[in-house]
């Protein structure tokens, strides 16, 4: 029987044998309605209280309402994003933003409605339900979840809703519009092959639109979102909730590129980056963009993290009044025991002898463990063991090599279809981005 038993893992940092925990690196005033375009909502919006069993319209789009209730369960699916960790005076900047997501998904929907493409709600369903599955929950316990963080279900399979209605909008008016030659993307492939052995980077992307007029004041949304995600906010969230393009729905998700297939003015900046780590606010052209680097790597060269382990984990649980000392004597006397114990086939005799428990994973990528623990397997051979490591709660581990796959190891040859994809999904959100402002130009938007 297969034992999932990783994730206890990824929250430690170790420190000589032992490992401790690391820690987590981890807006309308009440005034008279006055009606003006999309693009002219105010930079400095403020909402007023509203009585809490009231529902009160906030902005009308094109005769479609706006409450109150909307920006208030929306903005708990940011905070829940977040672990509910942003300050008070972010939040407000939160409501007006979520304020101008609201009004895009209601001229997207709008749009997807005058096309007469209609949402399944099956369809919605099963999205939400994917959602959940990923959130370990039934939809059931998902959406008490949700009610706990002062959001709804309804709140979450709207926003699926306008997703899903834009890119079906996108993909029977833009996409047609787009072309990308053959010959572009061998251009593509050959650049590629003679690039083998340079870094390309796998990003995120936050892209906020702007004009000369307004860059000043988007430079300082911007920043202030870096200042949120450096602190320890969700990069996810704030994609999916501030970005202006496509990848918003995939939380920012650019997957893997090269310096070369990157903006000019970001490529340089990203490639001086660590993983994990987010670039200062850019402008590029047309507007600000925020890059975060996930992962690193070289082009078509052996990626050994890519390799895939079959693992035994011996756990040890200590007593709860077991002190530093004693602790330490521990993580000794394991150690040794281990390292003698005469491979995987001993670990359970071993599990016997300290009154620990063996758990067994055939599946895990050396990418998916811990970065310390990363370096100490990849110097291991088979049946040997890593030195005891864990903390007073979670008790002592060791993990021991039993195998290892190196067959994914080596790096796959471009690929025409996943190359083509890219470069029609950059132009479709070109396009894309030209849509939406001309829809937002042209609504009529009544603030209350």
């Amino acid at each position: 029987m297969k034992v999932k038993f990783l994730n206890g893992l990824l929250g430690f940092a170790v420190a000589g044998a032992m490992v401790v925990p690391a820690g987590n690196a981890s807006l309308l005033a009440q005034a008279a309605p006055r009606t003006f375009s999309a693009n002219d909502l105010p930079e400095m919006v403020v909402l007023g209280d509203v009585d809490p069993t009231l529902r009160k319209a906030q902005a009308i789009v094109n005769g479609d309402v706006i409450t109150d209730t909307d920006i208030d369960q929306r903005l708990g699916l940011v905070l829940a994003a977040n672990g509910g960790r942003v300050a008070d005076e972010e939040k407000q900047r939160l409501r007006l933003q979520i304020i101008r997501n609201l009004i895009d998904e209601k001229l997207q929907l709008q749009e997807a409605a005058e096309n007469d493409i209609r949402i399944n709600e099956a369809e919605v369903t099963r999205s939400f339900e994917r959602i959940a599955q990923n959130f370990k929950r039934t939809p059931a316990q998902f959406e008490i979840y949700l009610k706990g963080n002062s959001s709804s279900s309804n709140s979450l399979k709207a926003q699926i809703r306008a997703e899903m209605a834009w890119s079906r909008v996108l993909r029977r008016k833009v996409e047609p519009m787009v072309n990308v030659g053959d010959d572009e993307v061998q251009q593509v492939i050959d650049k590629l092959n003679a690039a083998k052995g340079k870094d390309e980077f796998h990003v995120g992307e936050i892209f906020l639109s702007a004009t000369p007029e307004t860059l000043d004041a988007v430079m300082q949304d911007a920043s202030r979102i870096v200042g949120q995600v450096r602190g320890g906010a969700s990069f996810v969230a704030y994609a999916r909730q501030f970005s202006e393009a496509s990848s918003a729905g995939l939380g920012g998700d650019l997957g893997w590129v090269r310096g070369e297939q990157l903006n000019s003015a970001v490529s340089t900046t990203v490639a001086a980056l660590e993983p994990g780590q987010v670039t200062d606010a850019i402008p590029v052209t047309g507007g600000v963009a925020i890059m975060a680097l996930i992962e690193k790597r070289q082009v078509l060269a052996a990626d050994p993290l890519m390799a895939q382990l079959s693992l035994k984990q011996l756990t040890i649980p200590l007593k709860a009044d077991t002190t530093e000392a004693q602790a330490r004597a521990k993580v000794e006397e394991i150690g040794r025991l281990s390292q003698n114990m005469g491979g995987c086939g001993g670990v359970e005799a071993l599990a016997q002898k300290v009154g620990g428990e063996v758990a067994f994973n055939d599946a895990v990528r050396m990418k998916d463990l811990p970065a310390q623990l990363q370096a100490i397997l990849g110097r291991m051979s088979i049946g040997e063991a890593t030195p005891a490591f864990g903390s007073a709660e979670e008790g002592l581990r060791v993990l021991v090599l039993c195998g290892r796959d190196d067959s994914q190891v080596q790096a796959k040859a471009p690929n025409f279809e996943e190359i083509y994809a890219q470069m029609n999904d950059e132009r479709v959100n070109m396009r894309a981005r030209r849509y939406l402002r001309d829809l937002r130009r042209d609504a009529i938007v009544d603030y209350r």
